[in-house]
């Protein structure tokens, strides 16, 4: 049981810690699927 709760604790800091990191690199999946002809705005024009 020890274990259990061991790897579910690790597991969220890595996803918080990979979260931050990869944002911070612009591995976003926003900045990574968005090209010319995607309008990401949320205006209407």
């Amino acid at each position: 049981m020890k274990a259990m709760f061991t790897a579910f604790v690790a597991i969220a800091i890595i996803s918080v810690g990979a979260y931050y990191v990869l944002g911070g690199m612009g591995f976003t999946s926003q900045d990574r699927n968005a090209g010319n002809a995607v309008r990401l705005s949320d205006t209407d024009e």
